[in-house]
């Protein structure tokens, strides 16, 4: 390996965001999953969770999208409470969005995503479950302003992640890992036998 790679591998491995995650509910289009995985990785997620009871995970390609699952943690459940119950364990803040909610809902903007975070997305025609939003710390909304009130959901998925990234690119939070040395010095390792 070269002493180039080695530097890229060691500093993808040091701005992995410990505390960003993504809940996906039921998504079923490949292209749509693997354009959130490139995306997720993008921003340095590591891990995301998966709830799959109504749909099966969708079979991804050799793409280069569905490539980036190589580098980002799965987690599956079969019920949503079972997934916020280890997010809340871990002291998450869980954020839903779905667009029925207008009333009790706060922008995107609004959140404070530098702490804990976990954003649910839900499957592409249903949005996020009832039951998603309702055990969820709070709804948002991306505020839009087209006569289009709905993205879709990599879209969706995107600009969330990117507002993160922003906020936690002005708190210095790329530039210090939430990961102990030993679990960056194991993360590595991870990454450089793939």
């Amino acid at each position: 390996m070269t002493e180039k790679r080695y530097k890229k591998f060691n500093d993808v491995v040091g701005s992995r965001q410990k505390y960003l995650t993504l809940v996906l509910e039921n998504i079923h289009d490949p292209h749509n999953a693997s354009a959130i995985l490139r995306t997720a990785d993008a921003v340095g997620v590591d891990k995301i969770y998966l709830v799959y009871n109504t749909n099966k995970f969708p079979k991804m390609g050799r793409t280069s999208s569905a490539s980036a699952k190589k580098w980002i943690e799965l987690v599956r459940f079969s019920t949503i409470s079972e997934c916020y119950d280890v997010l809340r364990k871990e002291k998450y803040k869980i954020y839903s969005t779905h667009m029925g909610e207008t009333g009790k809902s706060c922008s995107l903007y609004d959140l404070d995503l530098t702490q804990k975070t976990a954003i649910v997305l839900g499957n592409e025609h249903l949005g996020v479950s009832d039951e998603a939003m309702e055990l969820a710390n709070k709804n948002f909304l991306i505020p839009m302003n087209g006569m289009i009130q709905s993205l879709n959901v990599s879209v969706s998925a995107a600009i969330c992640l990117y507002e993160a990234l922003r906020q936690r690119t002005l708190k210095g939070m790329y530039k210090k890992s939430a990961y102990t040395k030993n679990e960056l010095k194991l993360k590595l390792e991870s990454y450089l036998k793939k």
